[in-house]
């Protein structure tokens, strides 16, 4: 009997449909030997969706159709595994659509990716693939990051956020406060987005107080840091948990500005074959980068670091500055669930898409069997003499 999977994609995120991509790009390489994948596609309202047409990616040029087509179901745990239970509930009628043995959420951004989604999947006692709550959560907000990196020395931007509360309360004395930690230029973003939403470079002033008004229409806090002027970015997956991880090989995209924009990654640029399938179809990339074997090699060290420091598992891509000025490497970012999975940077190891996601499945299993050998209740007899109040269990 084959193991059932259910594909998780969309979600209420700006990255939506970056999210649909690439959750059928994994749905169409799960191999179909072994798993039995069905897609789950969640709206920006949170609903999930099932049916014939999930699944199929030009559903989704007439959502509206899709959704009078599809079938709402919620998530229901039924002992060891989830029951897609149908929604709204009709009599007469068989009320569950399938049930699934593990979930593969392939989702990017705020309220899916940051770990709400995995914390929910937690709480239904299914395994999923990818990293847990904690790490999700904190590859999410890059200001925690950050600092949990820097507090294990790996080397990060020097950086300050700003709430919008703040910085209505007084804009100018706010301002002033980025101005006195951070020389120009520096670059805002939204503390919690990915994808490039919400950033711009700021040389002065001016342009200071448009950049920190632009990022919080995304989020109601920002980062503000130094922009590095000479500028080499550089991409490396890593793959497995804290036990036992690798690094890919380096990749290094192309930009057409000063940042690699939204548009760069998926709308602009030309597809590149990259081992007999295509990445994301927008991002120019050199693959292998364009950097000596020791840069390389300190890269990689650093995935590896900053995957186990995190405490990652699956596959998570962590993207680097290079300073050419001063040949110093940073840790810009981690994608706790990169876009495609980052199967690219697999592929050029030799490691191809559909066998990357039936590693990225057993890691989950793994995790699984691991959980359930800790003990998760602790015989106190506390209920057995209290009689109530506030006081009851003191005495």
């Amino acid at each position: 009997m084959k193991t059932k999977i259910g594909v998780m994609f969309g979600g209420r995120s700006v990255e939506h449909e970056v999210s649909i991509i690439s959750g059928i790009q994994a749905l169409n390489n799960i191999d179909k030997e072994k798993y039995d994948a069905i897609p789950i596609y969640i709206t920006r309202e949170n609903e999930m969706y099932v049916g014939d047409l999930i699944g199929k990616v030009e559903s989704y040029t007439n959502l509206k159709n899709l959704i009078a087509n599809s079938q709402r179901v919620v998530l229901i745990n039924n002992g060891n595994k989830v029951d897609l239970v149908k929604y709204p509930y009709k009599m007469f009628e068989k009320h569950i659509y399938d049930t699934i043995d593990i979930a593969f959420p392939v989702v990017h951004g705020t309220n899916v990716e940051d770990g709400t989604l995995q914390g929910y999947l937690k709480t239904l006692n299914i395994p999923f693939v990818g990293c847990d709550v904690t790490a999700s959560c904190v590859g999410m907000d890059k200001y925690v990051m950050k600092t949990v990196l820097k507090e294990n020395d790996i080397p990060v931007l020097d950086c300050i956020r700003i709430n919008d509360y703040e910085y209505i309360e007084d804009n100018e004395d706010t301002i002033y406060k980025i101005m006195n930690k951070l020389d120009f230029p520096v670059i805002t973003k939204p503390v919690n987005l990915g994808s490039s939403v919400g950033i711009k470079i700021a040389k002065n002033k001016n342009e200071l107080v448009e950049a920190v008004e632009y990022a919080f229409q995304f989020s109601k806090q920002i980062l503000v840091e130094k922009a590095i002027t000479n500028l080499k970015e550089i991409n490396c997956s890593v793959l497995g948990d804290v036990s036992d991880c690798k690094p890919s090989e380096c990749e290094e995209p192309i930009t057409s500005g000063e940042i690699l924009s939204y548009e760069d990654k998926y709308i602009s640029g030309k597809t590149k074959k990259t081992g007999g399938s295509k990445g994301m179809t927008s991002l120019d990339r050199k693959l292998p980068a364009d950097i000596d074997e020791s840069t390389k090699n300190e890269i990689q060290k650093l995935a590896v670091e900053t995957f186990k420091v995190l405490n990652c598992n699956g596959v998570v891509r962590i993207d680097f500055m290079i300073d050419m000025d001063t040949n110093k490497i940073y840790v810009n970012e981690i994608n706790t669930i990169p876009g495609s999975l980052a199967f690219y940077l697999w592929e050029a190891t030799g490691i191809k898409y559909k066998e990357l996601i039936d590693i990225l499945i057993n890691l989950a299993l793994k995790r699984n069997r691991e959980q359930n050998n800790l003990s998760f209740s602790y015989d106190t007899k506390i209920l057995e003499g209290y009689k109530g109040g506030l006081k009851g269990i003191k005495k």
